[in-house]
């Protein structure tokens, strides 16, 4: 039997690239579970992380053993080394994201017992003559068999109602029974040859580390894939993590699992602190079988993990970019091999990344081509609107199209990928702009409600009366958002119903999801919104796609922009047509002899990505090769521009590339000053080269720096 180990080291929450050694306390504090220990002034919790017999430090005490039993099992402690290694981050803030806050907070990792409501059997038959509300509770409830306490709202039952029912012996509240796993049996629908494939290549890899890239069209039918796959695991006593690009996409998503499957558990950024944990600690259980979240979710213990699917692979959304900047797909992918679990990435406009690894075999290429039911896809049309006089965003073409798939019985989708009214307020005698005071970007002018409002900082103002620089009190609004063209388009096509979603309203998840499915009727109406409308949503009733402003992200400076612009062009394009009836797209355009734009219209996304990869790979860009995005922020430009010099000194080698130091494109957020330089290499001396750059942490008391492996973007 092997000795009490005498020391503990423990992962703290600070940015500190070590672990830190505490005499180990008398009773167990097995690895992986929370101990609260001194730490500067003040206690943190921490995470037990490794034992030694000895250390060279005077040791302080821990102070309190938070957990009996790993609240981090061992594969996610393996993880997370992972994460602090391949990402070059801390492993006490590594830890700190995977845990849910009240679990950082030391919060008890106890599960909140669930109640449900049931009909009373064997009750007389009541006269509910004069409560009809009461009669109408009762019969919804017999109907159900049973309601639990966290739905009932969701199934249009009141707490008070049932209640009153109780006190008159028709109903009880009691603990909520475990209800067994559900079959998932499949529907009638018959699937389609590529569907059928895809399924059984999928089902004879679980138990194998396969990454199978599922490549299919919009309306192809990938989630009756991800479905069966699901099946499958679950008949196999296994569980199942499903992680969406959008917080949008969750409620649709689970209203189709659960229909599948009977409870379905949800982690994603609209959920409390407590319900975060208590779904955290029924999946560490067993209790959930399957788990829909957004990009936290794939860091959440599931330890029978059966498969992964990964929803919308390409999507940026699944790259975090404050505090650990992981990529929630690719941790995926790693995670699955460490389990021996196969993995599933759908998409119908793959990142380049995903099929340079399909085409190297590394991943396995499925591909549904065909939208499922025989409908077709859409046609494209480039409208010019160079010298065109436009309407608040959109050209006379735009609008005529609308109003004849309007007065044809179907819906149209205005895409603009900006909210707000106007992104700019500029005097028009002096060319003043209304710049944030603390981002060195202009404010957007928001009209419902009337403010001034930074997209960087959240920083809002009301709009001034006249000019602070002149005194004019005239001024333009320049460029148009959501609520322009919402406005817009309410003007020109009267007594029809205008939805606008895009972040401001969806803040709601019961209002997006009323807005939705009232869309879903079919009737003529039109919907106006950014990004959130391109992901995944079925509308059915949407004829015609319009797409205001294509031009920004083929031209800007980014290289990732242009394959982020066509796979949203792509996406969008695919809510249209996907019931019988065909779509059409119109893309409007300041440069419509664009050589992407041309390519995506003549030759589709593989097209475009051919032509994208040859200059990718000329260039020596990723995926072709490693990148990473060092940041310096601080109060003074001079200090973030020092902190980075001297990362570049310790970068500095033959074969590595570095670019810059250089502001950031967003120069300072949040009153702080940011720069930036690029680190491009080979993979194994790009991390060689990171691994220096801790050593020699340039870090000063006057600028932070961090490093971003597999960057995204460089705002």
């Amino acid at each position: 039997m092997s000795p009490t180990p005498r020391v503990v080291q423990v992962a703290v929450p600070r940015p500190l690239r070590r672990l830190f050694d505490y005499q180990a306390p008398a009773g167990a504090a097995p690895i992986g579970a929370r101990v609260r220990v001194p730490f500067g002034r003040a206690p943190l919790v921490g995470v037990v992380a490794a034992f030694r017999d000895d250390s060279p430090h005077a040791l302080k005490a821990v102070q309190e053993v938070l957990d009996a039993e790993p609240l981090l099992p061992a594969h996610l402690m393996d993880l997370a080394r992972w994460l602090s290694a391949y990402y070059h981050h801390p492993i006490g803030e590594v830890i700190d994201t995977m845990l849910p806050a009240k679990a950082r907070r030391g919060a008890p990792a106890i599960p909140a017992v669930e109640f449900e409501w049931r009909p009373c059997d064997g009750a007389a038959e009541p006269d509910l003559r004069r409560a009809p509300r009461q009669a109408e509770a009762l019969a919804r409830l017999r109907a159900l068999g049973r309601a639990s306490d966290q739905n009932l709202a969701r199934l249009g039952l009141a707490r008070r109602t049932l209640a009153l029912l109780a006190a008159k012996g028709l109903a009880r509240r009691e603990v909520a029974q475990r209800p067994a796993a559900p079959a998932g049996e499949p529907p009638s629908l018959r699937l389609t040859a590529a569907q059928a494939a895809a399924v059984d290549a999928i089902t004879a890899s679980l138990g194998t580390r396969t990454v199978h890239l599922l490549d299919g069209v919009t309306g192809s039918g990938k989630t009756e894939v991800y479905m069966r796959v699901i099946a499958e695991t679950l008949r196999a006593g296994r569980q199942a993590l499903v992680l969406v690009p959008e917080i949008a996409l969750t409620p649709q998503t689970v209203a189709r699992f659960q229909n599948r499957f009977g409870s379905v558990a949800t982690l994603h950024s609209a959920v409390t602190d407590a319900q975060r944990f208590d779904t955290w600690l029924k999946c560490a259980s067993g209790v959930h079988r399957v788990l829909v979240g957004t990009r936290s979710a794939v860091l959440a213990p599931l330890p029978s993990l059966g498969v992964i699917v990964v929803d919308e692979e390409h999507d940026a959304s699944f790259k975090q970019t404050e505090g650990l900047p992981y990529s929630a797909r690719d941790v995926a992918v790693k995670r699955a091999q460490m389990l021996a679990v196969p993995v599933v990435l759908g998409s119908a406009t793959p990142s380049m990344a995903s099929v340079e690894n399909a085409a190297s075999a590394r991943y396995r290429h499925l591909r549904l081509p065909h939208r499922a039911g025989g409908a077709s896809l859409p046609t494209f049309r480039v409208v010019d609107i160079r010298g065109a006089r436009l309407d608040r965003g959109l050209c006379a073409e735009s609008h005529q199209a609308i109003a004849a798939h309007l007065a044809a019985g179907g819906q149209a989708l205005v895409f603009i990928n900006r909210r707000g009214y106007a992104p700019v307020l500029l005097c028009e005698r002096c060319a003043w702009r209304a710049r944030c005071s603390h981002c060195e970007v202009n404010m957007t002018f928001h009209a419902k409600p009337r403010q001034l409002r930074c997209h960087q900082c959240d920083a809002r103002l009301g709009v001034p009366q006249a000019c602070p620089a002149c005194g004019e009190t005239a001024f333009a609004l320049v460029g148009s958002g959501t609520q322009r063209a919402e406005e817009a388009l309410v003007e020109r096509h009267p007594g029809v119903p205008v939805v606008r979603i895009d972040r401001d309203t969806a803040r709601s998840m019961r209002r997006l999801e009323a807005d939705l499915d009232a869309l879903r009727g079919g009737d003529p109406a039109i919907l106006v919104g950014t990004q959130l409308l391109a992901k995944g949503h079925h509308l059915p009733g949407v004829t015609l796609v319009v797409v205001v402003d294509a031009d920004y992200g083929f031209l800007a400076p980014d290289f990732s922009a242009p394959e982020r612009t066509a796979a949203l062009i792509v996406q969008v394009a695919g809510r249209a047509g996907r019931a019988q009836r065909p779509g059409e797209v119109l893309i409007q355009s300041f440069d419509p002899d664009n050589a992407n734009l041309r390519a995506l219209i003549k030759k589709g996304y593989p097209g475009f990505l051919a032509a994208e990869r040859r200059i990718r790979a000329a260039a020596a860009m990723p995926p072709f090769t490693g990148m990473a995005l060092i940041r310096a922020r601080a109060k003074a430009a001079n200090a973030a521009r020092a902190a980075l010099e001297a990362a570049a000194a310790a970068l500095a080698d033959d074969e590595v590339e570095v670019l810059g130091p250089a502001p950031a494109p967003v120069a300072r957020r949040a009153d702080l000053h940011r720069w930036q330089l690029f680190v491009i290499a080979p993979r194994r001396c790009l991390h060689r080269a990171l691994t220096r750059l801790e050593r020699a942490n340039p870090q000063t008391p006057a600028a932070s720096w961090s490093i971003d492996v597999d960057p995204l973007d460089a705002s």
